[in-house]
């Protein structure tokens, strides 16, 4: 996975220089293969030299471009792009690929968190297994109630618990990314206006299955979660 570098105070003026940039690529405005130098990034968004220098290093690590002497940046395929960096995923949730990217993420998902869970009913720590109901309990009080500020970020917490506390260390390395996803979905409007009752049942399930230490019942249950919101992205 490529980290892409932490923003310092001046890099995070430029973020939103490279969240436009990157846009630009995946939705075609600029077109893979050409070329941007500083001074055009300069003009276009009235920044000194130096803004325009740390929003291209920043596109850099990505992947995003590649850049070369006496040439500028020059735009990437995004396929080629570091498609596990969370800033990636981001660009590409709120680009018009919102769709595929979503669906490949679930796919993933599928793959993963299924596993997950089920190691968590013998890896996580007593507290952690007992943490899960409870959690599973103040989401269903929010989503019924249809407070789905508090529900997001408890949904977040509920699946980065698991991956966190599954005892592997790659699957616990995901945890940003399903957040990056949730998070993602809510801010494109890809998210249901009041979670489903199915699935609040299934969160109940998955936390009741990791509590009592039942693998297959936890792997089961969180595959229909997440079986769930492929449909729904599919069906949209």
């Amino acid at each position: 996975m490529t980290d892409t570098p932490k923003p310092t105070d001046t890099t995070l003026m430029h973020l939103p220089i490279a969240d436009r940039l990157a846009t630009d690529i995946i939705d075609g405005p600029w077109a893979v293969g050409s070329n941007m130098t500083l001074e055009d990034i300069q003009n276009r968004f009235g920044v000194s030299r130096t803004v325009a220098r740390e929003a291209a290093r920043y596109l850099e690590a990505t992947g995003a471009v590649t850049i070369r002497r006496r040439v500028g940046l020059v735009a990437q395929d995004p396929a080629t792009w570091a498609a596990m960096n969370p800033q990636v995923i981001h660009w590409k949730l709120h680009s018009n690929q919102r769709k595929q990217e979503l669906l490949s993420l679930t796919e993933l998902r599928l793959a993963v968190e299924p596993a997950a869970a089920a190691c968590a009913t013998h890896r996580a720590s007593l507290e952690t297994r007992a943490k899960m109901p409870v959690l599973a309990m103040e989401m269903r009080r929010h989503g019924e109630a249809g407070d789905l500020d508090p529900f997001h970020e408890l949904d977040i917490e509920f699946h980065s618990t698991l991956l966190r506390n599954s005892g592997n260390e790659l699957f616990a390395s995901l945890a940003p990314i399903v957040e990056t996803i949730l998070r993602g979905r809510v801010e494109i409007n890809m998210y249901p206006s009041k979670p489903s009752p199915s699935a609040l049942d299934a969160h109940d399930e998955v936390a009741d299955a990791v509590w009592k230490g039942d693998a297959e019942r936890a792997r089961r249950a969180m595959h229909d979660i997440v079986d769930e919101v492929s449909t729904v992205i599919a069906a949209r």
